[in-house]
């Protein structure tokens, strides 16, 4: 019998594991995010107090990199924020972590279609993180971004 709840639980925990991998690997825009009618979730007060000086506006989260900044066929590594930002020639941005799967270098340059580590020469596809060559087998992690405003911000 305790086996039956263990499986069901086992389940439960892979079913929810899928869902959240799915929701994870969101990494590209291929669209900007919805209009400005659909309110973010709140996360202050909405009448909180204004301070003398100020313009009233709640400061939101800083954007890693305007969209016009990314190079098509190309990209940008944010070393602070550990994230590789990548463009197609259609426009599509995608972001990836920037931290080698093989030994946890930082990746160095995007070019050719690839994101490039010189530690030890992993390439990884520039538009699905997936290895193309090198000693890493893991593909890099997607970061979850979204575009407003021409400019792409953590999701």
């Amino acid at each position: 019998m305790s086996n039956s709840k263990n499986a069901v639980e086992r389940r439960t925990v892979l079913l929810a594991g899928g869902a959240t991998a799915t929701a994870v690997l969101t990494g590209c825009v291929v669209q900007a995010a919805p209009p400005a009618s659909t309110p973010p979730p709140a996360k202050t007060p909405a009448k909180a107090p204004v301070s003398q000086g100020t313009t009233g506006a709640a400061p939101g989260p800083a954007a890693l990199a305007k969209v016009a900044d990314i190079p098509a066929g190309g990209g940008v590594i944010l070393k602070e924020q550990s994230v590789v930002l990548t463009k197609d020639a259609s426009g599509k941005v995608c972001a990836f972590s920037a931290i080698c799967t093989h030994q946890g270098c930082a990746v160095t340059d995007v070019g050719d279609g690839t994101i490039n580590c010189r530690c030890h020469g992993s390439k990884f596809d520039a538009t699905t993180g997936e290895r193309v060559a090198g000693p890493a087998k893991d593909p890099l992690p997607p970061v979850a971004v979204q575009q407003r405003d021409g400019a792409i911000f953590k999701a």
